[in-house]
């Protein structure tokens, strides 16, 4: 079922191609029912939220149902677990504190003339985050989306959560609060998405959406881009294990299945060097796969996208995890730090032994939420500076047009536009106030 690969650097490998193509994107099918989706909400608004939730989640409801009240929030959240209640406050200041070093701070310098530069930074006035309800609830997802909008000092937080899971998951609840969430909607998928981004009658629109989702969300997010902001075009997710002969394969095995029951697209990779390790872990995978509660997620995962690639040193696995580009790498190795230097493409890196991937995903404050389907190639985690915008200041002063003014408009009429041109030479030809400070 999980294949043992050889790769080289510069030689084809089928495997590899296979892995690497499931990155391609939602398919024609999926674009189009989203479309249609986005459409409906748009057009029918709250109408279109309470019947895509008969239609697509079976759940039956009124536009009032669609907004949970801070009432029903805690009614939901009184019988948690202490225990569980504790791990969400401690992952919470654990987020907050990690991101709280991520804030950015407006700047601007001035010259001895008096001509000023810089960038004001502010705040989005408003944030959607989406959490996940399906097959699994995700009030971890609450957390890492909450926090570092929170940190950033946005003004409005907009959670949307698919409408069966708070009344199965009470712990998404909790973190609603322990997040201090303003609103909270029962609605998921690709109208959840659209809802925000365009507003109904009683939802009004956000200025950016962010958090994970399955394929229809990530769908939704792409095709509402420009109308609202978003954290990034998601794909399927995926772990690659580095390990050596100090690592132990029943470890490899877990984290590898732990990849594997998010869902069938999920990608679950082993690199080795040494043969015995190879097989090894196969047979522990197998083993451990046969009592997981996910096991037919996990099964088709490991069927269409599990592998284990054998490599000829450690260096030449930091270069296939490059080529990959995975969210997730975890170096089970004698001296991690040593190849972490080799690797430039990963969303997140786990060092050493005693940090699987789940110490990232719930509790040590990095964001859980990262670029996916090869995207660490050129984007990082959901952090601080995704609830934040930019303005550039500038301020020249007559003397300093009069002195660079000439050069605005030659770089103005080299490129065509004179009408640039004229806005600078109509202030040089008249001498009021350019002879001043």
């Amino acid at each position: 079922m999980i294949p043992i690969v050889d790769w080289a650097v510069r030689q084809p490998c089928d495997r590899l191609e296979v892995i690497l193509k499931r990155n391609q994107g939602p398919s024609p099918e999926v674009e189009r029912r989203v479309r249609e989706i986005i459409e409906r909400v748009r057009s029918e608004g709250d109408a279109a939220l309470v019947a895509l939730a008969r239609e697509i989640d079976g759940v039956e409801m009124t536009v009032e149902d669609l907004s949970v009240s801070r009432e029903r929030l805690e009614e939901l959240a009184r019988g948690l677990d202490p225990e569980l209640l504790s791990a969400l406050e401690t992952a919470a200041d654990n987020i907050r504190v990690f991101h709280e070093r991520q804030r950015e701070s407006s700047y601007s310098f001035e010259d001895e003339d008096g001509v000023m530069v810089g960038t004001r930074v502010l705040p989005v006035g408003s944030a959607g985050l989406y959490v996940p309800g399906g097959s699994v609830a995700s009030p971890s997802s609450v957390l890492m989306t909450a926090m570092p909008a929170s940190v950033a000092g946005v003004d409005r937080l907009v959670a949307a959560t698919p409408p069966q899971a708070l009344g199965r998951t009470p712990a998404l609840a909790a973190a609603l609060q322990i997040a201090g969430v303003d609103e909270v909607y029962a609605m998921g998928g690709a109208q959840a998405i659209a809802a925000l981004a365009f507003g109904t009658e009683s939802i009004k629109r956000v200025h950016k959406v962010v958090g994970p989702g399955n394929i229809y969300v990530a769908a939704a997010k792409r095709q509402c881009y420009g109308a609202v902001g978003i954290d990034s075009f998601a794909g399927p997710t995926g772990v690659v294990v580095v390990a050596d002969l100090s690592a132990e394969p029943r470890w490899i095995a877990a984290d590898m299945l732990a990849q594997a029951e998010h869902d069938r697209d999920a990608a679950a990779v082993a690199i080795v060097c040494d043969p015995d390790l190879a097989e090894a872990i196969r047979e522990e995978v197998l083993r451990q796969l046969a009592d997981l509660p996910r096991r037919a997620i996990a099964e088709e995962s490991l069927r269409r996208y599990g592998t284990i690639f054998r490599c000829l040193s450690l260096e030449s696995a930091c270069r296939l995890v490059n080529v990959l580009a995975p969210d997730h790498v975890e170096l089970l190795v004698l001296d991690p730090e040593a190849l972490v230097p080799l690797i430039r493409h990963a969303g997140a890196i786990f060092m050493g032994h005693h940090s699987p991937g789940a110490t990232g995903d719930y509790l040590a404050g990095p964001n859980h939420v990262l670029p996916t389907a090869g995207t660490p190639r050129f984007s990082s985690p959901l952090g601080v500076w995704d609830f934040v915008k930019r303005t550039s200041l500038v301020r020249f002063t007559a003397r300093r047009l009069g002195q660079a003014g000439a050069a605005v408009v030659r770089l103005a009429e080299a490129e065509g536009l004179h009408g640039h041109a004229r806005s600078v030479r109509v202030r040089l030809e008249d001498p009021i106030g350019l002879e001043d400070g």
